[in-house]
């Protein structure tokens, strides 16, 4: 028996990258799954690789009428949600003179406030034995320069992890986090820096990285398979770091 036999999960951000191969771990686990994304292409790339179960919605998570009705459709096709993954997320980074109020805005909207409104809206679908798993980022507890504003929308997803995990334990809903350290997916090209600049912060990070290389998409889902399955069902307001050791042997 498959380990998400019978649940209904989605995945918001799964057109790509980690979205997308915890989307493709899930169907393979048993799960009807459903995914948004905000690029009608990618969405449909998404789409012919998942197969023709998948439900994918074009949605932009900071949009609550996009939320209504993306939780609208799984509703009307499934009557309930069992597993969330809130993932959808950017990524940029800026030294603090740079930072300006809409660079904060568009952090802060997608990384943080579209993450809570997508819980908000999820948890009439889900009964007892649910699961929320949160994608946060070891940014979140170092000092990485550049990285303030997004550090600080990932730190406070971290907080609200604990505080939701306390709160809807009364439901059955289990709330964790998995913490991403560098992973190999698109979300590198969306700096907003050069690519020279990007594959020499790449190569410095390498060396950095006890294991010295990046994680694979596909690893990062596992852990998130694990949160949100009943193999951990004893685990609650966690956050499982899955960086290669670099913030347990390095940067602690």
């Amino acid at each position: 028996m498959s380990r998400l036999d019978g649940k209904v999960a989605l995945i918001t951000g799964g057109t790509t990258g980690i979205g997308l191969a915890t989307a493709q771990l899930f169907a393979q686990e048993g799960a009807r799954v459903a995914i948004t994304g905000q690029n009608q292409e990618r969405l449909d790339q998404a789409s012919k690789t998942l197969g023709s179960e998948v439900l994918a919605i074009l949605a932009d998570t900071r949009s609550l009428t996009d939320l209504d009705t993306a939780f609208t459709q799984i509703k009307e096709r499934w009557g309930k949600l069992d597993i969330l993954f809130v993932n959808a997320g950017i990524a940029k980074f800026s030294p603090l003179l740079d930072v300006d109020e809409s660079f904060i805005d568009e952090m802060l909207d997608i990384n943080f406030k579209g993450a809570l409104f997508a819980v908000q809206k999820a948890v009439p679908l889900m009964s007892e034995n649910s699961s929320i798993v949160f994608n946060t980022s070891i940014n979140n507890r170092m000092g990485m320069p550049n990285s303030g504003i997004y550090a600080a929308s990932k730190a406070a997803l971290r907080s609200l992890v604990r505080v939701l995990a306390a709160e809807l334990i009364e439901r059955g809903i289990r709330v964790n986090a998995v913490s991403p350290g560098p992973i190999t997916t698109p979300i590198y090209t969306k700096l907003g820096i050069p690519q020279t600049q990007v594959e020499q912060f790449a190569g410095k990070l390498q060396q950095v990285i006890p294991m010295k290389r990046f994680g694979e998409a596909e690893e990062v889902a596992k852990a998130v398979l694990f949160l949100a399955s009943n193999d951990a069902s004893f685990v609650l307001g966690e956050e499982l770091i899955v960086d290669g050791g670099w913030t347990q042997l390095v940067a602690s």
